[in-house]
């Protein structure tokens, strides 16, 4: 089989969450357990560090990653989900996985997990680990895909736990109501090993100080550290934070939510120099700054084109859709314009109520089995004074959005990671 061919057997065979939703997630860590021995238990050749949350993982992990990188560690990157490339999701000092790995992963181990029938993130998760591991990592930055307690990454012992944040998101697997999900989150948290929380409320943080005395996990709260103490958004839609170590400290990621990840991670690497890694404030400063250059990263607010300008972002749940809407009362334009659509296994009503009503709309579907078809959110954002028409697809809800656009008016796209996705493959197209 060729790349393509690999990709398509991978997602026919064991089926993809970003496609089909909850048929796609297995409870439980069997499988993850037999793959890894399968394979030797590549994860104890690395160094690991863990992170979970509702929102604002990605760009933890990826910042984390970055300054990883600028420290001079050999840095393993595994996150979810790909936004244009499956390989997006495996990376060592920003390099996707190679073409060539992934074939020869399924045709050397397919004969022993097929019989396993594993979900798509279980068998992503094995070829992760046993990648970096033969690429002789020294550490390596593993996202939580969902959860925490049972999710297949939660074989690893890493040197520090990150939960950035909860609300609702995946409530049919993780309960519904906040503590529920604190503590399927909390699920990651280990022996003796520091925990960083984001953020708390008064359901959540019970929730993890219980599970933290539990485990004789020391659990630093960021909220209370402040470390970030004021941010400045710069006209080139970076962030300057004034920090309680670092002044001037440039943030190559924008974005309202950005402070609070910027806290969380500054407190998580403070707990990584406390283990002894070799960290020091030129490589903090430099992995901030070029983050996305490091890693790859895309996705978050990131401004695509200038007159009208286009943003996107991958915000699709309440917690980030508020983010979004904050960012996007404060930004300078004559005419706003939004291409929006969503899943349909998310809080859609609690999202198109956050919206704002003077924008032009244009309802739009992505190019996966769960999106919610552009007639219903066009349907249901009726219901909240929201306005517009249904295109079929993002790119011809794009292309009317930039006909209609004046040069000095913003066009926003997202609600949705996967209405990102196919944004960005009209960018950036799959070689």
């Amino acid at each position: 089989m060729n790349y393509s061919e690999t990709l398509t057997y991978l997602y026919n065979s064991a089926p993809l969450f970003q496609h089909i939703g909850k048929d796609a997630y297995k409870e439980g860590l069997t499988n993850t357990h037999l793959l890894d021995e399968h394979f030797g238990h590549p994860h104890h050749n690395f160094r690991t560090i863990h992170v979970a949350g509702t929102n604002g993982k990605g760009s933890c992990s990826h910042t984390i990653a970055a300054v990883l990188q600028a420290a001079g560690y050999k840095t393993g990157l595994y996150t979810s989900p790909h936004l244009i490339d499956f390989r997006e999701r495996i990376r060592v000092n920003g390099q996707p996985i190679s073409q060539e790995f992934v074939i020869d992963f399924v045709e050397q181990h397919r004969a022993f997990f097929e019989p396993l029938h594993p979900s798509f993130f279980e068998l992503t998760t094995a070829m992760a680990f046993l990648y970096f591991a033969q690429e002789k990592v020294d550490v390596a930055v593993i996202e939580v895909g969902l959860g925490g307690r049972l999710d297949c990454t939660n074989i690893i012992r890493p040197d520090l736990c990150v939960i950035t944040n909860i609300s609702f998101d995946h409530v049919q697997f993780l309960g519904n109501t906040l503590a529920k999900i604190a503590t399927e989150k909390a699920g990651i948290i280990k022996p003796q090993t520091p925990v960083v929380i984001g953020e708390t409320t008064p359901e959540t943080k019970p929730v993890f100080l219980q599970k933290a005395t539990e485990m004789q996990a020391p659990i630093h709260f960021a909220e209370e550290e402040q470390f970030v103490q004021q941010v400045e958004y710069t006209k080139d839609g970076h962030c300057l934070y004034q920090t309680t170590n670092y002044p001037d400290l440039t943030g190559e990621l924008g974005g309202f939510c950005q402070e609070k990840n910027t806290n969380t991670i500054l407190s998580a690497l403070q707990c990584l120099q406390q283990a002894g890694y070799h960290i020091n404030e030129s490589h903090i400063r430099e992995g901030f700054a070029n983050v996305c250059k490091l890693t790859g990263l895309m996705g978050r607010w990131q401004r695509l084109e200038e007159h009208p300008t286009i943003i996107c972002d991958t915000g699709h749940n309440v917690g980030g859709i508020s983010y979004i809407t904050k960012q996007l009362a404060i930004q300078k334009y004559d005419k706003l314009h939004l291409v929006i659509g969503m899943v349909n296994d998310k809080d859609i009503s609690g999202v198109l109520k956050l919206l704002p009503s003077e924008a032009s709309y244009y309802f739009t579907q992505a190019s996966v089995q769960r999106a919610l078809p552009a007639g219903k959110v066009k349907e249901l954002a009726q219901t909240f004074n929201l306005h517009g028409e249904a295109y079929p697809d993002v790119k011809s809800a794009l292309i009317a959005a930039k006909e209609k656009a004046a040069p000095e008016d913003l066009i926003f796209i997202g609600g949705s990671s996967f209405i990102v996705a196919d944004l960005l493959k009209i960018y950036y197209p799959v070689q």
